[in-house]
């Protein structure tokens, strides 16, 4: 623990509560909590997705994979990326037009059983939870090392603080920390980048020379080939099917669509934060592979058995104390602007779909949802918080792409078909929800992650499923059983359908448009 890094840290901290203070005046409407009252610019929000996309995940896993395992590391980068052309072209324009505060509302445009929203809700739930525990168990590593204190207080710590956000400052404060935090991230991403060329007198081709002579007894290939893990090409494919398609389903991220005044916004949006996560993805090369070049694996390791500390003790060696302490800063500041968007996207399914729409038929007013959903952030934001304290051994960038499957496995199917499948019915919907997140769930139980005969995973036993990430298998499932489930139910009126089809692309309703 030293002084440049404490100082940093509370610049940060202090910087963003102040946003949060602020915020927290202009938060006085369910509206304002959800969507900052839908009044961001394409580019603010564009800069908020890319902060609540580039996760401790992104910084922190990618580069401790990267710098461990090679191409096989690179892998998360290319998922991430192209997965937003998935988005691009398929999600976020008819997502803006239908919903209102959640990916539930979006389905419940069409289909309005409360069933179909609750199995929804509990979907998103169960992502978020998933996705937050990648995050603090990050954010756990993060302080261990830097304030040598234990993980578990790092851990209770951040949570404290990612609620405190969410709490007061809602979507407003939440949007602003994510811009702050991306604009940092992009800086301290760059520097490095600079610094480890600037090792090899900017000469890529050297670097990679270089990165062709990494030996290690744990790898079972050349460091830059894929497959140096040891996993079959079938893993390494379903890793990119959940990452590819995961990220259309992932409720944090749709929920950003909300936060704009229309489609047109949304597409905007949603461009810029391409080409700003494209730059950075594109900078993973260096954090990972300058990591591999220029430290140890025993020391990369030593920090943290994941890899999860590479780009902290990177930037040390380039930059010394200052730069460390800035990057672990930003890797904070990283982490709190995605958990409180988590935070808010969890809470919302809870008190917005569940509670509001299910439990209390919309019968609430304004207070009552207010208070519901600050309730909702608290329950969510504990349970993650005790969950993580379990996890602390694993990649973040693999507990990431678990959520990724989880989304791509049941909100994906469910989202395409409500759009796009004018037979799609209220039985399908139901089936398709069920079927993915029960499919996705049990294989990663049954998976190497969590069952390990050498005791490094939860259960001490052989493996059942023998893909670490099952996306291969539940993607195709929850689609499957949306199409089974829509055949075997009774068929339904077209006329929502064609409502909806209307609306998703121009964002009018047919039933205004005939008044």
């Amino acid at each position: 623990m030293n002084l440049t890094v404490i100082i940093m840290f509370l610049v940060f901290v202090g910087a963003t509560l102040v946003i949060t203070y602020f915020a927290s005046k202009r938060t006085q409407s369910t509206n304002d909590f959800y969507t900052a009252g839908g009044g961001l610019t394409g580019w603010q929000n564009g800069l908020a997705i890319s902060g609540d996309y580039l996760s401790a995940a992104s910084f922190l896993g990618i580069a401790g994979a990267i710098a461990l395992w090679g191409f096989d590391g690179f892998f998360y980068s290319v998922g991430y990326l192209t997965a937003y052309l998935v988005v691009l072209y398929i999600v976020a324009e008819p997502l803006r037009n239908l919903g209102k505060y959640t990916v539930a509302d979006m389905i419940a445009a069409r289909f309005e059983l409360k069933k179909v929203r609750a199995f929804a809700a509990l979907s998103s739930i169960t992502i978020v939870i998933f996705y937050m525990l990648a995050q603090l168990v990050g954010a756990g590593a993060l302080v261990q090392l830097l304030f040598d204190i234990p993980y578990s207080v790092s851990v209770i710590l951040v949570g404290i603080m990612m609620t405190i956000y969410v709490l007061f400052g809602g979507m407003t404060a939440t949007s602003w920390v994510q811009m702050v935090k991306a604009v940092l991230l992009m800086i301290g991403t760059l520097i490095i980048s600079f610094l480890v060329l600037l090792n090899f007198n900017f000469n890529i081709f050297a670097m990679f020379g270089e990165m062709k002579n990494v030996t290690a007894p744990e790898l079972e290939g050349p460091f830059l080939n894929p497959g140096s893990q040891g996993t079959s090409p079938l893993n390494n494919i379903s890793l990119i099917v959940a990452l590819l398609f995961g990220t259309a389903g992932l409720p944090h991220i749709l929920m950003r669509f909300f936060t704009v005044k229309d489609a047109k916004t949304a597409r905007s949006s949603v461009m810029w934060a391409t080409w700003i996560i494209g730059i950075f993805y594109i900078l993973t090369i260096f954090l990972g592979f300058g990591a591999a070049a220029l430290l140890t694996r025993e020391e990369i390791i030593a920090a943290n058995p994941a890899g999860n500390m590479a780009a902290p003790l990177l930037a040390e060696r380039l930059g010394g104390d200052f730069l460390m302490s800035f990057v672990a800063a930003v890797a904070f500041a990283t982490i709190l602007a995605v958990v409180a968007g988590l935070v808010l996207s969890g809470a919302s399914a809870f008190a917005h779909d569940i509670y509001g729409q299910v439990i209390k038929k919309g019968k609430m007013n304004d207070k009552e949802q207010m208070l519901a959903a600050r309730t909702a952030a608290l329950s969510v934001s504990i349970l993650s918080i005790i969950l993580a304290l379990f996890a602390q051994n694993q990649n973040v960038a693999f507990l990431v792409s678990l959520a990724f499957c989880v989304a791509a496995s049941a909100n994906l199917p469910v989202i395409i078909y409500t759009i796009f499948w004018k037979r799609f019915n209220t039985q399908g919907a139901i089936t398709g929800i069920i079927t993915g997140l029960v499919v996705s769930l049990i294989l990663v139980i049954l998976s190497p992650n969590v069952m390990d005969p050498s005791g490094n995973a939860f259960i001490a036993m052989e493996p059942i499923f023998p893909l670490n990430n099952p996306a291969l298998i539940s993607v195709p499932a929850g689609f499957i059983g949306a199409f089974l489930g829509t055949f075997l139910g009774k068929a339904e009126s077209h006329e929502k359908y064609r409502e909806v089809k209307v609306k998703s692309v121009t964002g009018i309703s047919t039933s205004d448009v005939s008044h």
